[in-house]
C-alpha cells in the first residue's frame, strides 16, 4: 500500500514584515519629530542672540561716542598739565633765587652775631680783669691766712698721730710679751695634763691587765685595750653573750675605780670603736659591716653604762672593715680585725 503524502508547511512572512515596517516608519516619523522640533529651538536661539548682538552694538557706538568725549578731556588736562609744569619750573628758579638771596643773608647775620659775641666777651674780660685786679690783695691775704692755720693745724694732728703711734708701739710689745707668757704657760699647763692622763691611762690599762689576766684574744697595743670580737659576740650579732657581759662588766668596776682617782680638771672619755673584717655580712639586721660593728660599739658601751659608768664619759664609734690590722686574706688576719678596741682618751 503506497505511503500517505504529509502535507507541506508553508512559513507566512507577511505579519512580521508589516510590523516591522511599522516600526520603521514610526521611528521615522520620530526622528522627524525630533528634527522639526530641534529646527525650531535653534531658530528661537538665533534670533536671541541677533538680538543680544543689535544690543551689543548699541552699547558699542556709546561707548566709542564716551571715548571720544574722554579722549578730548585727557587732551584739556595734558595741555593744562604741560601748562601748569611750565609754572611750576618758573616758581622752583625763583624759589633757588630766594633761597641763595637768604643763605647769603643768613652768612651775614651770623657773621655780625660773632662779632658782636666777640666785642661783648672783650668787654666782660676786661671788666674780670679790671675786678680780679681790685680783689687780688684781699683775696690773697685771706688765703695766705688760711693756709698758716691750715698748717699749724696739720702740724699739730701729726703730732698727735706719732704719740698714738709710739703709744701703740708700746702695748703692741707689751702685749706679744704677755701672749709669749700665756702661751708658755698653756704649754706647761697642756704638758701637764697630757702627763697626767698619760699617767691615769697607764695605771687604767695595768689594773685592767691584772683584773682580766693574760687571756687569749685581749691584748694591749699602745693606748688601746683589744677585745677580739669572738670573746664578746657571736657570729654576725651584736648581742653580748655571758662571758661577754662578764668581761664588760669587770672593764667597768675597774674604770669606776680609776675615775675616783681623776682630778676633776682632766677631761676623760672612754671610746669604744667596733671593727670587722672585710668578708661581706648577710643579715636582715645589718644591711653592711658598718651597722654590724656601729651596733657591736654601742652594745658595750650600754652594758658600761648599766653596770654604773656616767654617760657622758662614754663614746661609741663604727669603723667596719676600713680601719683594719691586717691586711692578708687569711682567716688568721680576718680573726685579728675582728675587735672592739677601748680608748682612754681627753675630749
Amino acid at each position: 500500500m503506497p505511503l500517505a503524502r504529509r502535507p507541506r508547511r508553508t512559513i507566512d512572512i507577511w505579519p512580521g514584515f508589516v510590523d516591522g515596517l511599522s516600526t520603521l516608519v514610526m521611528v521615522i516619523v520620530f526622528v522627524l519629530m525630533i528634527f522639526v522640533l530641534a529646527q525650531y529651538f535653534l531658530g528661537q536661539a538665533l534670533s536671541g542672540r541677533q538680538k543680544a548682538l543689535d544690543r551689543l552694538g548699541l552699547e558699542l557706538s556709546d561707548l566709542a561716542e564716551k571715548l571720544n568725549l574722554q579722549t578730548a578731556e585727557n587732551a584739556s588736562l595734558k595741555a593744562d598739565v604741560s601748562r601748569l609744569s611750565e609754572e611750576l619750573a618758573a616758581s622752583k628758579a625763583e624759589r633757588q633765587k630766594i633761597d641763595a638771596w637768604a643763605s647769603g643773608l643768613s652768612q651775614d647775620i651770623t657773621s655780625l652775631i660773632a662779632q658782636k659775641d666777640e666785642l661783648e666777651g672783650k668787654i666782660a674780660e676786661r671788666d674780670s680783669q679790671l675786678g680780679e685786679e681790685r680783689k687780688l690783695s684781699s683775696e690773697a691775704q685771706a688765703q695766705l691766712a688760711l693756709l698758716n692755720r691750715q698748717l699749724e693745724a696739720t702740724k699739730q694732728e701729726l703730732a698727735r698721730v706719732v704719740a698714738a703711734l709710739e703709744a701703740s708701739e708700746i702695748r703692741d710689745k707689751e702685749q706679744k710679751i704677755q701672749i709669749s707668757d700665756l702661751g708658755k704657760r698653756l704649754n706647761v699647763a697642756l704638758a701637764s695634763k697630757v702627763e697626767e692622763l698619760q699617767r691615769f691611762r697607764s695605771d687604767f690599762f695595768g689594773r685592767l691587765r691584772k683584773i682580766l689576766g693574760d687571756r687569749p684574744g685581749i691584748r694591749i697595743e699602745g693606748d688601746r685595750f683589744v677585745f677580739q670580737s669572738e670573746l664578746l659576740f657571736q657570729t654576725g650579732s651584736a648581742d653580748l653573750g655571758p662571758d661577754g657581759v662578764e668581761q664588760v662588766r669587770r672593764l667597768a668596776v675597774t674604770l669606776k675605780e680609776i675615775s675616783k682617782d681623776i682630778p676633776n680638771g682632766v677631761n676623760w672619755v672612754l671610746r669604744i670603736d667596733g671593727h670587722t673584717d672585710r668578708r661581706p655580712i648577710i643579715s636582715g639586721r645589718f644591711p653592711s659591716n658598718w651597722e654590724l660593728s656601729t651596733a657591736r660599739a654601742i652594745s658595750v658601751l650600754r652594758t658600761l653604762a648599766a653596770n654604773g659608768v656616767p654617760n657622758d664619759r662614754l663614746a661609741a664609734a663604727g669603723f667596719g672593715e676600713f680601719q683594719p690590722l691586717d691586711a692578708a686574706d687569711t682567716d688568721a688576719a680576718y680573726a685579728r680585725n675582728r675587735r672592739i678596741e677601748i680608748r682612754f682618751d681627753q675630749r
